[in-house]
This record gives C-alpha cells, structure tokens and sequence, in this order.
C-alpha cells in the first residue's frame, strides 16, 4: 500500500543544547552499531523528548514509543505531532472509557458479563495507526500496553485494503463489495466514519481514521475522473487526490472464507471440548459452552461478527495453540525504532499483563464459559514482547536495574537547555501542621501566578484536603484514578491556563506530568515506607518541580527516612553539575516556555454514559468485584504498590456508591 518513500522532517526553531548533544550521538551510534538495548537517563525537564525526536531524525526508522499510562501518552503524542507536523503520528491506547472484563467466581456462583464502554474517537485514532503504518514509513505511533494485546494478521488486514486511482475503471458494484468485506457499512443517508454512500457515478466514502475529511470518488465515462478530499461540516472541497487507499473500517475485519475456516475450526474444537466435559460428568459445563458457541457460530455465519469475537482470534489468525499472537508490533517493519518512555514503570506493566489475563480466563474455560482457544485471546509474554523488538531505547529519570542491566552502562542527560536546576528541597516537620503550612506556600505562589501540586498518600486524604483548600476558596482539582483518559488531559490543560491553581492527587503525580508552570511540590507523609514514597518515586515527584526557575519540593515528615535520603542527595548532586555548567557558560535559569496546548476532545459527549467520570451503580459494584480479585492477586504477588492503589480505587468507589 505504500505508494512512495517519505522522510522523517524535524521541525523546531531550536537546537540541541547541554547534554543533549553528547546523548544524541551516542544513542545514535548505538543504533548503527546495532546495540539492541540502550538507556538514556534523563533528569526531569531535561528534554528526553526533543532528545528521542532527534534520535528519530537520523536514523529515519518508523518508531514506536510505549508509555505506561494514557495521560503521558496523549502529552507525548502532542509533543511529536509539533515536532514532525509533515509525518504521520499517531495515538494507539486501549479503546474502553469503560471495561469490565467477563468472569467467573466459582465461590458464589456468579458469572460476571464483559460490560464495555467504547470511546468512538480514540477507536478511529486506533484504526489510523494501523492505516499509517501499512502506508507510511515516516510513522510515529506513541501508545500504552494495549500494543500488546492481540490485533488481527496484518496479511488478512492488507488484503481487505485497496486503492482507488485517477483514470482506473470505475465498477461502483464492485468498490462497494470490497468496502462491505473491510467492515464499512453503506449508508446513504447519514455519511460518518466507517460508512459510504453511492449517488449515480459519485461515491463518497468516509474513512474511520478520525481525520476531519471524507473521500469523493467522480466518474465520467466509467473511469475514475477525479479523488477528492472533502470538509464534512462545509462541503469544502479540501485536496484533490491522484489515488487514495482505503483500509478496513474494524480492528477485527475478515475475509469470508477466514470466517468460514474459522467456524470450521470452532466447531471442532468444540465437539472435542464437550466430549471432554462428558467424559467428567460435568453437563452442565458441557450444556453451557454447548449452547453459547453454537449462539456464536451462527452470528459469525450471518453477520460475520459476534459478541467477544476476540476469544476465537485464534481461529481466525489460523495459529496454533500457544502460538504467539498477533499484536500493533507486527504491523511495523522489522527493523523499527523502540522507545520505552519511564521505562522503570512501563517494563513491569508489561510483564504483569500476561498472568492476570491468564488467571481469569482459565477459570472461564474450566466452567465451560468459553473454549480453551479463548486462552490464546491474550497479551504477549514478556519473552515474546523481547522477541518483537530490534533497537530499544529506555528512558527515565530514574531507570529500573533490569534495563540497565540489558545495556550494560546508562547514557546521562543531566543539563537542562534552560539552565534551569533540580528544586531546592526542604524538609519540614509535621509539628507545623502541614495542611495549613501547604496553604499558605499556595497562597505565596498564586501571588506569582504559579501552580502547586500536592501528594499525599492515600484518596481519603486526597479527597479531605481537595475538600479543605475548596472551603477555603482555592482553585483546586483533585486528579484521581476513575477520571477518563480525555478527562484527565483537560484537567492537566486547566491547571496549565490558571483555571485551576492547584493539583491533589497520588502516585499519579510522578511520571510525565510536564507542567512548567508548577514552581512548588508539597508531599505529605514524605517519610512512610514503601512503593509510593521509595526513593524512586520521590525523585519522580520532586522532578514534576524542575521546569521552574522557582521550583521547589517540600517534604513534610516526622522523621528522614533512607529514601528521603537518597532523593535528596541525588537531586543535590545533579543540582551541583547543572550550577557547575551554568557559572561556565554564562546561563540564567528560566523557566520553560510551553504553548499550552488544547487537550483531546471527546467525539459526542452526549453519548458518553461516563460524562463527567461517572458510573452507574451496576458498573461501580462489578468493578469492585473485579478490583478486589485483582488487588488480592496483587498482593499475592508481593506486587504491593499495585495493591495499595487498587484498594485506593475500592474505597473510592465504595464510597460513591454509599453516597
């Protein structure tokens, strides 16, 4: 589908400066000397962005960047579409506002349906990664641990794909059957993304890859006459187009006779698994998944689609059992550029996915819920996801011992193009009161028209103190877990534009947040022991403070504890190095100057049951159930920073639904 070679464009009015020069071109060299791991230690606000952006400009490789969560996604993927306007950059997260997967507790005798809230816009952002990457290699695609979930075979997906020239015949019959077989829908009615209409020799088809425009196919004497590209709101006529190509409209569409091998196939292995049940005793397992797959069987033959169509990807793919699965990283060349941004969180998040998906479906398919192919609907191992990956570059603050380990030594980026320092931190004792010490340094910013950020350790406490700094007339949003991707974004946006002077939350503070206006970090209970205030953490919330001229990092304890430690004489050592550079180049610090830019918008709100972060009462007590499995498994694990969020989110939700 690739019609001719593009060229990845850096476009930035400055150049490399500091340390990022020496990093540049070591990372560099480490790519042409095929160093499959390497790691960029970046302090905060040293510009690890900028430093990837020119790293992607040399080596011209199409580049995936994994983060760990959606608010730092949506941040960088704004980010790489300033720097790289003239190439495709793309947004890949998962595409659920809401998601309660389907499950089983044998205990209680309860069966629990997947429940799904699907976000429209970011299903269209989805579909155009997948699109720009069979089309374009100058594609940059920023995305979460959804790229190792299971996507379709990237063969079956390219061959439902075709292109349309200027001056080929035009069968309109013919062009209308291949958009059907790729999961478009005629609609001549209402024309929206994903569907198509036919209007004597104008064809209009409206591509389900978010853009703003719709395709007008015009025909004179049977032949392609001229390709538009058309404004929806206006009728504007936008491009006009030699060729365009056109991909399916679903992650999941299929080819007749793939749904044919694969009905084939269920069905086999359906006959097999009941006289297994059988051979048991156990009928009622064996009525069960009697009952449902031949349900699903007969809508794959009417309607090519069924309810959790995923659980029978495998026969679709036509894997075997076990057989890895097909994921986002099979639709990049082989050779692509891999950066995994905060790498010491996003390594252990991909590790963990393959066990908790495992865990709960073989408890569906051993109660006859679903076949054991649905075991193969899954995320990649760890060991797979090594296999899919070529050149890696990690980047973090604060790197984790398994990375540094695989490269063997850590490149530094210590020196900010600004000249700006790490924060000044100051100790202060809990004997101050610390909620009304917090109020006033507030008070002392906004004077400045500055922002504060305040951490604390558990929701109650995050939610009294949003309640106080409220009572008493502060500007003040508490950024919690349940809160939606976009939802979040905006929030980040307002504190940014002054609409809020003060941001409340948890660990969802520490990595990412690029904020320049936040020039103090208050952290309550700075000396309790454990993940959220180990020393990692802590000098990822400290960093959130060193965009600022200004920045500072308070931290209210009873007593020093050993992380505080090493948070406080890292930050002083880098603090030392970057007044070192500074006095012999002549630098002033200052503070960044970022445009403020407009967050994500929802498609429709209206139709968004979630609108405001809300759930229903139904949604909140199956998530309970789900959260409270998980954080149990969590804690089994010794995986306790996990647990402690989940129970954070328990307790939140258990208090809405109380209230």
């Amino acid at each position: 589908m690739k019609e001719k070679k593009h060229y990845f464009e850096l476009v930035s009015s400055f150049l490399p400066t500091g340390d990022q020069p020496q990093a540049i071109a070591s990372l560099s060299a480490g790519l042409e000397q095929g160093k499959k791991w390497q790691v960029l230690q970046g302090a905060t606000g040293t510009g690890k962005t900028f430093t990837m952006a020119n790293i992607i400009q040399r080596a011209q490789k199409t580049t995936m960047v994994l983060v760990h969560n959606k608010t730092l996604a949506a941040q960088l993927y704004g980010e790489f579409k300033e720097l790289f306007p003239h190439n495709r950059v793309e947004y890949f997260i998962s595409n659920f506002d809401f998601y309660q997967p389907e499950a089983y507790l044998p205990k209680t005798d309860t069966y629990i349906d997947k429940q799904v809230v699907m976000n429209e816009e970011i299903e269209m952002m989805r579909a155009s990664a997948v699109n720009s990457l069979l089309e374009r290699e100058d594609t940059i695609v920023v995305c979460s641990v959804a790229s190792i979930y299971g996507l379709s075979d990237p063969d079956e997906y390219r061959n439902l794909a075709f292109t349309l020239h200027v001056g080929e015949p035009f069968f309109p019959k013919e062009i209308a059957q291949k958009l059907v077989l790729a999961q478009y829908q005629r609609n001549d009615i209402d024309l929206k993304p994903g569907t198509f209409r036919i209007r004597g020799d104008v064809m209009e088809i409206y591509p389900p890859n978010g853009d703003n425009f719709f395709i007008r196919v015009l025909a004179d004497f049977d032949e392609i006459a001229e390709i538009q590209q058309i404004r929806p709101t206006t009728g504007e006529l936008l491009h006009t187009l030699d060729y365009y190509p056109f991909f399916p409209a679903h992650e999941h569409a299929s080819t007749n006779e793939r749904i044919n091998r694969a009905v084939k196939t269920i069905q086999e292995e359906l006959v097999e698994r009941l006289k297994f049940f059988d051979e048991q005793g156990k009928y009622l397992e064996s009525e069960r998944l009697k009952n449902r797959t031949e349900h699903d069987v007969e809508a794959l033959r009417e309607f090519g689609m069924c309810a959790g169509v995923e659980n029978y990807a495998r026969h679709f793919d036509g894997r075997k059992e076990g057989e890895t699965p097909y994921t986002l990283f099979d639709y990049f060349p082989k050779d692509f550029l891999f950066f995994i941004d905060e790498s010491h969180v996003t390594i252990p998040q991909i590790g963990g996915m393959y066990h908790g998906d495992r865990s709960r479906k073989e408890t569906l398919v051993e109660y006859g819920f679903r076949l054991p192919s649905a075991l193969d609907n899954r995320p990649l191992r760890f060991e797979e996801f090594e296999a899919k990956i070529s050149h890696v570059i990690c980047t973090s603050a604060t790197p984790g011992d398994y990375e540094k380990e695989k490269a063997g030594a850590v490149v530094e980026q210590i020196i900010r193009p600004t000249g700006l320092l790490d924060p000044i931190i100051e100790v202060r004792s809990n004997n101050l009161n610390p909620v009304y010490d917090v109020m006033e340094e507030i008070k002392k910013r906004i004077a400045k028209n500055e922002r504060v950020m305040v951490v604390t350790l558990t929701v109650k406490d995050a939610e009294n103190l949003t309640d106080f700094f409220k009572s008493h007339n502060l500007k003040v949003a508490y950024l919690q877990h349940e809160i939606l991707t976009l939802q979040r974004t905006e929030i980040i946006y307002k504190l940014r534009k002054g609409i809020y002077d003060v941001l409340v939350g948890i660990n969802l503070l520490r990595e990412g947040l690029d904020i320049p206006e936040v020039s103090l970090i208050a952290i309550l209970d700075a000396d309790r022991e454990g993940f959220l205030r180990s020393a990692r953490s802590l000098t990822q919330i400290a960093g959130r403070a060193a965009r600022n001229s200004n920045g500072k990092v308070i931290m209210y304890c009873d007593h020093i504890s050993d992380a505080m430690k090493v948070t406080i004489s890292e930050t002083k050592r880098r603090r030392e190095i970057q007044e070192a550079y500074n006095k012999e180049h002549g630098i002033t610090p200052k503070t960044i100057i970022k445009p403020v830019q407009e967050p994500l918008k929802m498609i429709d709100k209206k139709k968004d049951p979630l609108e405001g972060g809300k759930l229903s009462r139904k949604q909140m007590e199956l998530l309970v159930k789900t959260l409270t499995a998980e954080m149990n498994k969590a804690a089994r694990d010794l995986d306790f920073e996990t647990a402690a969020e989940l129970r954070d989110q328990i307790l939140e939700l258990k208090a809405q639904m109380n209230g």
